[in-house]
This record gives structure tokens, C-alpha cells and sequence, in this order.
């Protein structure tokens, strides 16, 4: 605003006026202010209300997720919201990294409302570790054994199976899911060791049917991989299959995570090994179904837990026993002979190097019955001579295929 010089003589009116108008202006200039910052009190109550309601959602989340037996934290899932975020942010002329930030937290809040909603309940769902991650098959292995279990189910992915383990030992989780065996590659040495370390008994068991599929980027070619990811089980499955492909094969921790690093590369010539369901996930294309060498392909996996849950009686049950013989010669014979004389069936039998000791082996065993039935009662007290270490890892029931 452009003020004229006051003429000779009025300078105290002049003064008075401007001193009027430069009032009114600040006025003016308060008013509006006054008003902004209502606008923005009310947006403001708006974003606590949405608040509000994303905490609801959040908390029915939780609810499906415990129900569904899907895992707490989804990683996919919250990065797909973050991309997506970025990108508003962007058409809306807003700073993507600080939207970024925000969501981030935004998100921490929602697992935080969930935690103690989770803490509420007066049913408690079960606390269940697994290694990998989401569309691997112990994930899948772990939907199928508690999914609509009464009060529901929490699911962890670690990546290995000593952090699935030692958060029981510790208990951050009630059991973990751990895979002991697969009818193709044979025993998964780093569960029974981790069983040798003590700690942790059996109390179930389940047998997936594993059928593997070759994973790759949309439109990608199975003619153009030269490089395959997978789990070292995955990859000793279809060992022959892979030969016959004339590719290069890395280990990786998991086979669903080998899809999620072949959707994170980018590049046409990799691909994973994995199950159908990490396709879609991780959003890969199926190159090859059933790519591993038998079809006959089943992992048997334990349920292991710090204590142990009793067996129901009507059950047929398996007993797992770890021991370590004597040093006379025909020690194991005659532990073998004790069980046959009661006709006591034997599953399996394993051996291991025994930690510290070179040279020294331990032997797993699984037989048929209960550890508290008579002829098992007698085999073990007749041979407790012919070993130096005898522990029951756990009496459960046999999966039902092997019923």
C-alpha cells in the first residue's frame, strides 16, 4: 500500500489515520490467521478421527491374521503400501521420502495396536516359529496345521532354524515348525543337532507333499535362465532336473525367499526354485511345474516346544529317543535286539557326529509306541547298560499318512 506525504500542518491527523489503518491491517492479517489455523485444527481432528478407524481395522487385521494363520508382520504387504505412498506423494507435489517417513511410522503404530490388542484377549493365540519367509514351505506347512485353531495362532518367520529355535528356548514363541526330514534328499541335519543341544522335546509331527516349480519374472523364458536360487534341500530335490537345464545353482536361506530376490534383481536369466504358492506372493510367473526328481517328494516336519504335551491315548504315537552307546563292541546291536525282542517297530535310524567329541557318533531313533507303555518302559531300562547317554526327545502322534 502506497501512503501520500501528509501536507504542512496535518501531521498530527495524518499520523492518527495511518496509525487507524495499520491497525485495521493487522487486524485483517489476525482474522485470517485465526481462521487458517482453524482449518487446520479441523483437518487435524480429522486425521485423529481416520486414526481412530485405522486402529479398528487394524485390531480386525490382527483378528483374521491370528485365525488364518498369517504371519504378524507381512513385509510385502507394507512395502507394496510404501511404493504406493512414494507415488502419491509425488503426483500430489508432496516430498516422497518424508510420506515415506511418516507411513513408516504410521505403521508402527498400527503392529503396536495390534500387539496390545493381541495381549487383551482372554484367549491367547498360540505363538508359532517357522524359518523363511511368507510362501515357503514351512509357512505353507504351518497354514495347514493351525489355521482355525480355537483362539488362533501367531506365525514368526526367522531366517534359520537356530533363531526359530533358541525364540522357544527363550520364550518369545510357544513351538517352532522345523523340517527333519525330506523322502528325497534324506535327514535335515541341522534340526537333529539343534534337538542334541537339548532344551526342546517333540510333541507332533506333520508330512508335507513338496511340489516344486521353477519361478521367474513375468515374461521371462525358461530357455533364457542361467542361474537358479533356492534353499541347499530345494536344490538337492531337483538335482537332476537342474542338471538336464545346464544351469548355475546358489543357497540360499529359504526358497521363498530365493523367489523374493529374483522379483527384487530384476533379471530374465534367474530364477527360483519354490513352491506355486511363492509365485504368487512375490509375484513370479511359473517357468516349469513338479521340477523335482521324484514325485514322491514329502518333508516331515516336528513340532518342538520346552515342554512336553501329553499324547493322547487313542493315537497310534511315535517315541524319538537320542543316545550315544557304549564303547564295547555290539553295544548298538544290542540296543537294536532289545526293541525287536519286544517287537517294538523302528522307524528310523540316524547317526551324528557328537559335538567336541571327533569321530564320536550319536544315534537317533524313532520307534513305534509310547514311552510310557511296558515293552518301551523294558527296552529302555534293558539298555541303559549299553549306553552312555539316553534322552527321550519326545512321545507324539504319528502324522496321519502314516496311519
Amino acid at each position: 500500500m502506497t501512503r501520500s506525504r501528509n501536507p504542512p500542518g496535518a501531521d498530527g491527523d495524518a499520523e492518527e489515520a495511518e496509525a487507524a489503518e495499520d491497525a485495521a491491517a493487522a487486524v485483517g492479517r489476525s482474522t485470517d490467521l485465526v481462521a487458517l489455523r482453524d482449518r487446520i485444527e479441523a483437518i487435524d481432528a480429522r486425521l485423529i478421527e481416520l486414526m481412530r478407524q485405522r486402529k479398528e481395522v487394524s485390531e480386525a487385521v490382527a483378528s483374521a491374521k491370528i485365525q488364518q494363520a498369517v504371519p504378524f508382520r507381512d513385509a510385502l504387504r507394507e512395502e507394496q503400501v510404501l511404493t504406493g505412498v512414494r507415488q502419491r506423494a509425488l503426483d500430489l507435489g508432496l516430498d516422497p521420502r518424508q510420506m515415506e517417513h511418516l507411513y513408516r511410522l504410521v505403521m508402527e503404530i498400527s503392529i503396536s495396536h495390534q500387539q496390545a490388542y493381541l495381549e487383551q484377549l482372554g484367549d491367547v493365540p498360540l505363538r508359532v516359529a517357522y524359518q523363511g519367509v511368507e510362501g515357503s514351505y514351512s509357512h505353507l506347512t504351518c497354514q495347514r496345521r493351525y489355521a482355525g485353531r480355537a483362539g488362533g495362532v501367531l506365525l514368526t518367520g526367522f531366517e534359520t532354524f537356530r533363531r526359530a529355535a533358541d525364540s522357544v528356548r527363550e520364550g518369545i514363541n510357544d513351538v517352532a515348525l522345523l523340517p527333519i526330514e525330506n523322502s528325497t534328499a534324506g535327514s535335515i541335519n541341522e534340526t537333529y543337532d539343534l534337538l542334541s543341544e537339548g532344551g526342546l522335546v517333540i510333541n507332533a509331527e506333520e508330512i508335507l507333499r513338496v511340489s516344486h516349480c521353477l519361478l521367474g519374472l513375468p515374461g521371462a523364458k525358461l530357455d533364457a535362465v542361467r542361474r537358479v536360487f533356492s534353499h541347499p534341500q530345494g536344490l538337492r530335490q531337483c538335482e537332476r532336473y537342474l542338471q538336464r537345464l545346464g544351469v548355475a545353482v546358489e543357497e540360499v536361506f529359504d526358497t521363498a525367499g530365493a523367489a523374493q530376490q529374483v522379483r527384487d534383481r530384476g533379471d530374465a536369466t534367474i530364477a527360483a526354485i519354490a513352491s506355486e504358492n511363492a509365485a504368487s506372493v512375490w509375484g513370479l510367473e511359473i517357468l516349469a511345474r513338479d521340477v523335482q526328481d521324484h514325485s514322491a517328494n514329502f518333508t516331515r516336519f516336528v513340532e518342538v516346544a520346552v515342554e512336553a504335551a501329553p499324547c493322547p491315548p487313542d493315537r497310534p504315537c511315535k517315541t524319538s529317543l537320542r543316545l550315544v552307546t557304549g564303547n564295547e563292541p555290539g553295544d548298538l546291536g544290542e540296543v537294536l535286539r532289545h526293541f525287536s525282542s519286544r517287537r517294538i517297530n523302528l522307524n528310523k535310524l540316524e547317526s551324528r557326529p557328537v559335538p567336541q567329541r571327533p569321530f564320536e557318533y550319536c544315534f537317533y531313533l524313532d520307534i513305534e509306541g509310547h514311552a510310557q507303555s511296558r515293552p518301551v518302559v523294558e527296552a529302555l531300562r534293558a539298555i541303559e547298560k549299553h549306553t552312555e547317554e539316553l534322552a527321550i526327545l519326545g512321545t507324539y502322534p504319528r502324522a496321519r499318512g502314516q496311519q
